[in-house]
């Protein structure tokens, strides 16, 4: 333990491993780690069938004693539980130090009874990696992890600025002003400049009507009923606070937004750009207002990231593409076949099989960011002319509109799948040749089941319309 460490104090222990009978170890260099708050105890290998359990502090000179420990008995690979975000730093300095490092998630080795102490956890976490027990969990390219961490914050400031925009709805209703009847979005030009309006004094309804955008579907008469109210002083303070909340977590987006930008640049900055020095112009209806600062900068670099443009694929904007990206990453080797990725991702279903027959069959409840951005694809091509729309409006029919979105995911997955696998650019197919083309799949399948059967498959003509 490093001399600049105090805690812990408890000392080195010596203790008979834990074996498999007959099963032989297939990783004899593993080591087995359990983290805490304030301690980590460590157990590796030794001689005659035993194991040196240790532990350490969790300072940084106390990780970097880890590594020099690990060293010192030849560690090639370490197993770790997923931790809180107590694992990260070790996980960092190991990493940096060359040894091959192994999360595991909680959930795969706390069904085994009998662990009731750290020391006993590390212990069997060795054990369980020595013989080759335990599979890592899923954790992208090195250089994609800081992007991955500015995009998860990003996406908790838009949730912490959603609540300020709620608090200015309900003041204005406590003052019975409606201008949520008169305006879809009250974030926007019209609704903001009413809301600042308001906050520097203005009181009169029509002056404050005359601020509507010309494409507002409302008359300035009808949005000038909506603004005589009650003006209230304590609930114009909390308006006044609300909009500045707003303001403050927007400038802070602003800021993410530069520095995610620059993250882009230092990512695989060696790596040759293929996009078009024209990119294809910004999707119909795809305007939102939590989209990224720099949206064609960022789109190019993703296509100079992964090889293909993700952004055309049909439900996607750059946000979107970014933190599916992120997520995952750009080595598909990483999953076997699309099958194992899908199944990660949650988006295929778990069978309950016995005695070869499905007993129960759901999709796993999991909270993986990439699986809800695919879902949240799958929503945005509900109504679109497009083979996902036509796929989504087919198995709505068949399973309701929930399973629907699920199912839709799942396709747009293996499609992102295929992409970044044979990095092969996206074919846009319309809803009408989707149609046609599962309409020509049908057929073909019916005539093979009457050829089965000894029946042939014969086309009647549509009937003759009657002449009036």
């Amino acid at each position: 333990m490093s001399k600049l460490s105090t805690r812990p104090t408890a000392s080195t222990q010596i203790v008979k491993s834990q074996s498999f009978g007959s099963m032989s170890r297939i990783q004899p260099h593993a080591a087995g780690v359990d983290i805490g708050a304030h301690e980590i105890w460590c157990c590796v290998p030794a001689e005659n069938d035993t194991q040196i359990i240790r532990p350490f502090g969790s300072y940084t000179v106390d990780l970097h004693a880890i590594a020099d420990w690990f060293d010192q008995h030849g560690i090639v690979t370490v197993a770790m539980e997923s931790t809180g975000v107590y694992w990260i730093p070790l996980f960092e300095v190991l990493e940096l130090r060359g040894f091959q490092c192994c999360l595991i998630s909680a959930h795969s080795i706390k069904r085994v009874p009998g662990r009731k102490t750290d020391i006993l956890d590390c212990q069997w976490i060795q054990t369980l990696h020595s013989y080759g027990l335990l599979q890592a969990s899923f954790r992208p390219q090195a250089d994609l992890v800081a992007l991955r961490t500015l995009l998860r914050h990003r996406a908790q400031l838009i949730q912490h600025r959603a609540p300020h925009i709620q608090h200015m709805q309900k003041t204005l209703l406590q003052m019975n002003i409606q201008l949520s009847q008169v305006l879809s979005d009250v974030t926007g030009e019209t609704g903001q400049r009413i809301i600042r309006s308001i906050v520097a004094g203005e009181r009169d309804p029509y002056k404050l009507a005359a601020l509507r955008n010309y494409r507002c579907k409302k008359s300035e008469e009808e949005i000038a009923k909506a603004l005589t109210g009650t003006w209230r002083q304590e609930h114009l303070f909390v308006l006044k606070q609300a909009l500045a909340l707003y303001d403050f977590y927007t400038l802070q987006l602003q800021d993410c937004d530069d520095q995610i930008e620059s993250t882009y640049a230092v990512t695989r900055p060696d790596w040759p750009c293929d996009a078009p020095d024209d990119l294809p112009p910004r999707k119909p209806g795809s305007n939102s207002k939590n989209a990224p600062k720099h949206e064609q900068a960022i789109r190019r670099h993703l296509i100079r990231i992964s090889g293909v443009d993700l952004v055309a694929v049909d439900g996607f904007s750059v946000s979107l593409a970014q933190t599916i990206l992120s997520e995952i990453g750009t080595d598909m080797s990483k999953w076997p076949t699309v099958k194992h990725f899908c199944s990660w991702l949650g988006l295929a279903p778990k069978n309950d099989i016995s005695g070869g027959k499905v007993l129960r069959s759901r999709t796993m409840k999991n909270k993986n960011r990439a699986a809800q951005a695919f879902r949240a694809a799958a929503s945005s091509v509900t109504n679109a002319d497009c083979a996902f729309g036509a796929f989504y409006r087919r198995k709505k029919s068949q399973l309701g509109p929930a399973q629907a979105i699920v199912a839709t995911a799942h396709m747009i997955a293996r499609t992102v799948y295929f992409m970044l696998k044979n990095k092969v650019s996206y074919t846009r197919i319309s809803a009408t040749s989707y149609d046609k083309r599962y309409r020509d799949q049908q057929i073909r399948y019916l005539k093979r089941k009457a050829a089965k059967l000894g029946f042939q498959l014969v086309p009647t003509q549509p009937p003759p319309r009657a002449v009036s």
